[in-house]
């Protein structure tokens, strides 16, 4: 029981001092307070914060420095091994943050598609469409989510830019499992999983058609219309 009850500590600090690190991530180079200062903020014995500060050492986040101090790195590295997801996942600030990444890239991939995708491609998109609509009118939220997630991806490789494309593969590849599972959530709430499943695929549809017919700033516009109602579910609007 002791054990436990010292592991549940080390988390719990560990988490508090991430979410002290958000606050400092702008400020790379920033000296973390002494480890006295720490237990009390955090009501932990030195030995936790002093074992919670090593994990964040390891993770690259916090550097020491002999006979100075410890010091923030700046932000995360982005790569699979990284604890980034983690942190989506445990501080909702970043949530709204992904969102802002998210319109950024997805926006651009948007407008680029519609310039650049060819006839073949926007047969593709359509038929990814086709499984999206077919989803919908059966109700079947995992098979919606997918075709979403494929829609996406669909975007991306038709946007005919290799570092949009590639950037894609590495870092929102990681992210749909999140995306998927924050956004697809608010379909357990069945009063209203009808209504939020015809949104959204009214919302691809004008993506969709935007691209077909070659409008750049519409379908950029769209995008970024579809990505707010997204947001607003992450707030639970």
């Amino acid at each position: 029981m002791e054990m436990h009850t010292r592991d549940s500590a080390l988390v719990r600090v560990t988490k508090q001092i991430e979410a002290h690190l958000l606050e400092l991530a702008s400020h790379r180079g920033s000296r973390l307070p002494s480890e006295r200062k720490l237990a009390e903020q955090f009501g932990a014995s030195r030995s936790t914060v002093r074992e919670a500060i090593q994990r964040l050492i390891a993770r690259g986040l916090l550097t020491a420095r002999p006979g100075s101090g410890v010091y923030v790195t700046g932000a995360a590295p982005i790569d699979p091994a990284s604890h980034w997801l983690q942190w989506i996942d445990e501080h909702p600030r970043l949530r709204s943050e992904t969102l802002e990444f998210r319109s950024i890239f997805e926006c651009c991939v948007a407008r680029f598609a519609a310039l650049r995708a060819n006839r073949e491609e926007k047969s593709r998109l359509s038929r990814v469409m086709d499984d999206m609509a077919r989803a919908v009118r059966d109700q079947d939220i995992e098979a919606e989510a997918q075709a979403d997630a494929q829609f996406h991806l669909t975007l991306a490789a038709i946007s005919h830019n290799f570092m949009l494309t590639q950037f894609y593969a590495v870092v929102i590849s990681q992210l749909r499992e999140h995306i998927t599972h924050n956004t697809y959530d608010a379909n357990q709430d069945a009063v209203h999983a009808r209504e939020r499943s015809l949104a959204r695929l009214a919302q691809h549809a004008a993506i969709h058609d935007a691209i077909r017919d070659g409008r750049p700033e519409c379908a950029a516009d769209a995008m970024a219309r579809h990505l707010s109602y997204v947001g607003d579910q992450f707030k639970g609007g």
